[in-house]
């Protein structure tokens, strides 16, 4: 139902901020202080996402509704009205402030960088940057302007995340300079002005008591196919949740029973060959029939498009429903738990590490890589048999992974 100007003049502030609706997804959002601002709900790209329209009364509901049109002819035909609007706004700052540098540098880091990570990158600027240094110069933007915009970050506790940023800027300034758009990177100067990030370790169970348990308690999910599989394969291949989730069938070598990732899935940039125990391949010819659209299709879809891999919350999310708190267990977790307990079974550290993706990249690595293949092939069929007898023995009497 649409609303009228008489309805927007005449309404009051509240102690929270309401909405007054109009047609298309357009609403009047009164604010407590009094502020009423037209905004627009719409989908782009399968994401939820809000226009701003204007304010009123500088922007009337006449004026609104035409902006609303506008960005539903952008949205028709395949156009985001929030992308063309931030670009209109660079355009207006001029080309050289740092919103418009860090977009341009953002840009050039796509074909380097995984998709999920190329979107935190921009999100994390885009939320705790650009709207207080975003218009400015970058030589106008000194340590300490730079750094009363990171405390902002650190005062909600976001330490890590405040690091992470000051990161990025630094290599934008470096970017900058480069392209003789700055004369000197500020975050140098910063070096201890903020406070250390505390390394939190991932939660994981080591106790083979309590793996068994968890691996039971696997077995009985009762949520989708896809992320009961995903559940069941984690523990078994040691590799990152992100790069389990962007899988692709391509990847998978049934004959050679190995999984071969490739350099754009990898956290590390390198090629990675997983060897597939038993246990592995018959759970992935189980799911062959149900996600495999072709090579490049995902072993691990989004349970809305098998254009998408399965979210990055899925494991986690899948532990919790199975009764395993944040600080009990998680997805990354698995590879501490092998790690620990492999370890402590004997096995070489060369296999584990080359295994979890950590042996550094140098010749050596590469030569240690085909030097320790049939190793890691015993190795990775003796974890997942040891697993199986976790889950079996229900009397909690601990099976030798090598005896």
């Amino acid at each position: 139902m649409s609303t009228t100007d008489a309805a927007i003049s005449k309404a009051k502030p509240k102690t929270k901020q309401y909405k007054i609706t109009d047609d298309k997804g357009m609403y009047c959002l009164v604010t407590p202080s009094g502020g009423k601002l037209w905004r627009l709900d719409y989908r782009f790209g399968g994401k939820r996402k809000t226009l701003a329209l204007g304010k009123y009364p500088a922007t009337s509901l006449k004026k609104a509704r035409d902006n609303r049109d506008d960005a539903k002819a952008l949205i028709e035909d395949g156009v985001d009205p929030a992308e063309v609007k931030k670009v209109e706004k660079i355009s207006k700052a001029g080309k050289d402030t740092f919103e418009a540098v860090a977009r341009e540098w953002h840009q050039m880091q796509k074909a380097k960088l995984s998709g999920g990570y190329f979107e935190i990158l921009i999100t994390r600027l885009e939320q705790d940057i650009f709207p207080y240094l975003g218009a400015e110069k970058l030589d106008d933007i000194t340590p300490p302007v730079l750094l009363k915009a990171l405390r902002r970050v650190e005062s909600r506790g976001a330490i890590e995340t405040a690091h992470r940023i000051k990161q990025s800027i630094g290599r934008v300034f470096r970017y900058a300079i480069a392209t003789g758009r700055a004369e000197r990177d500020p975050t140098a100067d910063l070096k201890g002005a903020l406070e250390p990030p505390v390394p939190k370790p991932f939660a994981a169970i080591t106790d083979p008591r309590k793996v068994g348990a968890l691996l039971r308690a696997i077995d009985g999910y009762t949520g989708t196919h896809v992320v009961r599989c995903a559940l069941k394969i984690t523990p078994l291949v040691l590799i990152r949740p992100g790069e389990l989730r962007k899988a692709t069938w391509g990847e998978i070598d049934f004959e050679r029973k190995q999984w071969r990732k490739t350099v754009e899935t990898m956290k590390s940039r390198r090629e990675h060959i997983v060897p597939l125990a038993d246990q592995v391949i018959e759970i992935l010819e189980e799911l062959k029939g149900a996600t495999d659209r072709g090579p490049e299709s995902y072993i691990f879809p989004s349970v809305r498009s098998f254009d998408r891999p399965m979210s990055e919350n899925t494991i986690n999310a899948a532990l919790r429903r199975l009764g395993y708190s944040k600080e009990e267990v998680t997805a990354h977790g698995f590879r501490k738990t092998a790690s620990t307990i492999l370890h402590e079974q004997g096995w070489e550290s060369d296999y584990i590490e080359l295994q979890l993706a950590h042996m550094e990249g140098s010749v050596r690595a590469i030569y240690n890589h085909a030097q320790h293949m049939a190793a890691r092939i015993k190795m990775m069929q003796a974890w997942s048999d040891y697993l199986d007898g976790l889950r079996a023995d229900e009397e909690n009497r601990v099976v030798s992974l090598r005896g």
